[in-house]
C-alpha cells in the first residue's frame, strides 16, 4: 500500500482495543477508502456490506431493494434466515445474531456507502443508533469493531461525525482520508512500473489530482500526453464520463450542484458568494449554505477568509484538479484521439496551466514550508486580495498564497508554472513589487514581507533574481 502508514496502524490497532470500537472513514469518491479497510484487516471481517447507488433504483423500491441487498450480505457471512427484512430494526437484528454466533476474536463489521442506504423515510440512523448505543456497547464482550465509510463526506459529517442525535459523540476513531501528494504518486507511478520525470507527474496531478483510482487507470510505455488522450479524448475513455457519474454518486439533485461548480471554474480566483449567485441565478438562503459546505466537505472547492478581512467576505475557490481540467477542456467540446498530444502552446492550455499549477501548490503547502525551513514555525495559511483605491494608495491586487508566519515574517507566494528554468522579467517583479505594496499599505502589517517564488523548474539568474526573497522548485514540492 502506498501512503496511508498512520491511517492503516490507527485501523490495525483497534484489533488490540479494550472495548467496542466505532470509527468512521470518510474522503472523496475514489480517493482509496475502501482499499485501506480491507488492506488493513487483511481482507478479513465478520460481516462487509456496501450500500448500491441509488441511481440505479426506482424512488419506491430503494428501501426495498437496500434492505435485499443487506440480507444477501448476512447470507454470505454465513448467515442463514427466511426472515424478510422490513425494516432496518430488522437488518440490525439479524446483525446481532451474526455476531453472537460468529467465532472471531473481534467481530469487524464493515459497511461501505452507508449514505447510499439511508433512503428517504428509512430510519437507517436511528435503527443504527440502537443497534450501537442499545446493544453493542452494552455487550460484556467489548469485541464489536464497527466501521463505517461513504463518499458523501458531507452525510457523514452532519450523520455520524456531528450528529446531534443518539450517535453524538459516539465515535471512539475517525479518518478523513486525503488526496495522495505528489511524492506518494511517484511512488505509485514506480510499482505500476511507469516512467514519468517529475515534470510530468506535477503535469499528470494538474489533470488527475491526488485520487489513486484515476493514477491507477495509467498505461505503461506511453507518454503522458497519450495517457491522456487515452484516458479523456478518445471515443469511450474511462473519464469522460467520470464528471457525471462524480456529482451523481455524491448528491441526490446534483444540477445545481454542478452548476456552482461552473461558476467557480469560470474565474481564476476566488469568487463571494454574492457572486456566486449571480452567476448561477441560486438565490442566496440556507439551501446555498448547506451546498457550498458539502461541496467543501468533499474536497471540491475551498472557502477562505482572505487575510485581514471579517467572514463575510469569505471566497469560494475550486480545488479540484480533474473538475478545473474537466470544464476546461472536455465539458462543451468534442477532440479526436490526439487533442492532448497536439494541444501544446495554445492560450488555453497556457491559461489553464497557470491556474492548475496554483492549485498543485495549496495542495503541497506543507513542502513548501519544509522547503523554506519554517517546517516548526507556527504559521497560518492564507489568501489576500485588495481592489484598486487611488485615494489609499492602493494599485489592486490577488496573492492566492500567504504564510504568515509567528517569527514576524509573511512570505508572499507567486506560484509560476515553467516548461523551464523560469526567468524573472520586469513584468514579474513590478508584480510582485504592486502586492507587497499593497499588503502593506492596506494591512499596516509591522512583519518583514518576503517575495517568495514557487515555480517548476530552477529561476534562471538575472538583474531581477537577487529581488526574489525564497525561491521553491517542483523538486522540492516532492519531499
Amino acid at each position: 500500500m502506498i501512503g496511508r502508514i498512520e491511517e492503516k496502524r490507527q485501523l490495525r490497532q483497534l484489533l488490540t482495543a479494550d472495548e467496542a470500537q466505532f470509527v468512521a472513514v470518510f474522503g472523496r469518491r475514489r480517493i482509496g477508502k475502501t482499499f485501506l479497510i480491507r488492506e488493513s484487516f487483511d481482507y478479513k471481517f465478520t460481516f462487509q456490506h456496501t450500500g448500491l447507488s441509488n441511481n440505479s433504483i426506482k424512488k419506491n423500491t430503494r428501501k426495498k431493494t437496500q434492505l435485499e441487498a443487506f440480507s444477501k450480505s448476512l447470507k454470505d457471512a454465513g448467515f442463514s434466515t427466511d426472515r424478510t427484512l422490513n425494516s432496518w430494526y430488522d437488518a440490525f437484528d439479524c446483525l446481532k445474531e451474526l455476531i453472537k454466533q460468529s467465532k472471531d476474536t473481534k467481530k469487524v463489521i464493515f459497511i461501505d456507502e452507508l449514505s447510499w442506504m439511508d433512503t428517504k423515510g428509512s430510519e437507517l440512523i436511528s435503527a443504527l443508533e440502537h443497534f450501537w448505543n442499545g446493544w453493542v456497547t452494552a455487550r460484556p464482550e467489548k469485541d464489536v469493531i464497527l466501521v463505517v465509510c461513504a463518499s458523501a463526506t458531507y452525510w457523514m459529517m452532519d450523520n455520524i461525525v456531528n450528529s446531534k442525535g443518539g450517535l453524538h459523540n459516539r465515535l471512539t476513531g475517525q479518518i478523513k482520508l486525503k488526496p495522495f501528494t505528489l511524492a506518494e504518486c511517484e511512488e505509485y507511478l514506480k510499482t505500476k512500473k511507469i516512467s514519468f520525470n517529475r515534470h510530468q507527474i506535477i503535469q499528470c496531478y494538474m489533470i488527475l489530482g491526488g485520487v489513486p483510482y484515476y493514477w491507477s487507470l495509467l498505461s505503461k510505455g506511453k507518454s503522458l500526453s497519450q495517457n491522456i488522450d487515452e484516458l479523456f479524448f478518445k471515443e469511450g475513455a474511462s473519464l469522460q464520463d467520470e464528471y457525471d457519474n462524480l456529482y451523481k454518486a455524491l448528491f441526490n439533485k446534483p444540477d445545481q450542484y454542478i452548476k456552482i461548480i461552473e461558476a467557480l471554474c469560470s474565474v481564476n480566483k476566488g469568487i463571494t458568494r454574492e457572486e456566486i449567485c449571480k452567476k448561477t441565478k441560486i438565490p442566496s438562503s440556507g439551501d446555498l449554505t448547506k451546498k457550498l459546505k458539502e461541496l467543501e466537505n468533499c474536497g471540491f472547492i475551498r472557502k477562505y477568509v482572505p487575510f485581514g478581512a471579517e467572514s463575510k467576505n469569505a471566497l469560494y475557490q475550486l480545488i479540484d484538479g480533474y473538475t478545473l481540467f474537466y470544464n476546461r477542456f472536455l465539458r462543451d467540446n468534442a477532440y479526436d484521439d490526439i487533442f492532448w498530444k497536439n494541444a501544446t502552446n495554445s492560450g488555453q492550455i497556457n491559461a489553464w496551466t497557470g491556474i492548475a499549477f496554483e492549485r498543485v501548490c495549496l495542495e503541497h503547502v506543507s513542502q513548501i514550508k519544509k522547503a523554506l525551513g519554517i517546517s516548526g514555525v507556527q504559521t497560518n495559511v492564507n489568501s489576500w486580495k485588495c481592489e484598486a483605491d487611488p485615494d489609499k494608495g492602493l494599485l489592486g491586487s490577488q496573492i492566492d498564497l500567504l504564510i504568515i508566519r509567528k517569527d514576524q515574517v509573511i512570505n508572499v507566494c507567486e506560484m509560476k508554472y515553467s516548461e523551464s528554468d523560469y526567468v524573472p522579467d520586469l513584468a514579474f517583479d513590478k508584480a510582485m513589487r504592486r502586492k507587497i505594496a499593497d499588503l502593506q499599505q492596506a494591512t499596516k502589517t509591522k512583519f518583514a514581507i518576503h517575495s517568495t517564488l514557487v515555480t517548476t523548474y530552477d529561476v534562471e539568474e538575472n538583474s531581477y533574481y537577487g529581488n526574489i526573497q525564497s525561491i521553491v522548485t517542483g523538486e522540492d514540492l516532492f519531499r
